[in-house]
């Protein structure tokens, strides 16, 4: 397996349909880019859950999941599930957010996602940031549309750890699903690990990419 190193990593962008939607699809790999990159900048999106204590549970947990980063979190109050009929006033909403930032990395969920809030989110994010690397994570959930890895981010037994931990203390209000608990969470991080031969690891799609093998000028 071959393995590219970004090297440092002075700004990501994080992207989510719902609150705890980053969290669950990248939450060990945010932590380890704040480890390793202390004073990252992170800038977070979130489609719905402004107003509520949904809101209040996201900004405790990306607290959590990024401590030490510079660390601003936008959360619309779009209806959960509803997205696609409130299109334009996302797509207003990221193109302010996208003009915001100017991340190294960008983070959000996939296009072959079952959920339509997540799909939709999915399909404006790379008609705004147009010129940036871009990772779908995915997100786990009663459907199946468990998506097929091209990309992993190995993770130490401590990020996974602590991202099951956190996931189950940051959000109380979903801990009544029955797959939301520590179980789920390693299971998927450990299938993710031994496809890139490590304990755990987080998959993700890849948008698109360009490798310089040299000689471009």
């Amino acid at each position: 397996m071959i393995g590219l190193s970004p090297g440092a990593v002075r700004e990501v962008a994080v992207l989510g349909a719902h609150c705890d939607d980053i969290a669950i699809g990248m939450g060990g790999t945010l932590l380890q880019i704040a480890e390793a990159n202390p004073g990252v900048r992170v800038r977070a999106f979130v489609g719905s859950g402004g107003g509520t204590p949904r809101e209040a549970e996201e900004r405790a947990a990306l607290a959590a999941f990024a401590p030490g980063a510079d660390l601003r979190i936008t959360v619309l109050d779009l209806p959960d599930g509803r997205s696609p009929a409130y299109w334009e006033r996302e797509k207003q909403a990221l193109s302010e957010f996208r003009r915001s930032t100017d991340p190294d990395v960008v983070f959000a969920p996939h296009r072959g996602d079952a959920h339509q809030d997540h799909r939709q989110l999915a399909e404006m994010v790379p008609t705004e940031f147009r010129d940036h690397l871009t990772l779908g994570y995915e997100i786990l959930k009663w459907e199946t549309d468990t998506p097929r890895p091209t990309v992993f981010n190995p993770l130490t037994v401590y990020a996974a750890m602590t991202k099951a931990r956190l996931l189950t203390e940051c959000y109380p209000s979903q801990t009544a699903h029955d797959w939301f608990d520590d179980e789920s969470f390693l299971g998927l991080a450990r299938l993710r690990g031994i496809q890139c031969r490590a304990p755990y690891a987080e998959g993700f799609m890849l948008e698109k990419a360009i490798v310089e093998f040299g000689g471009f000028r």
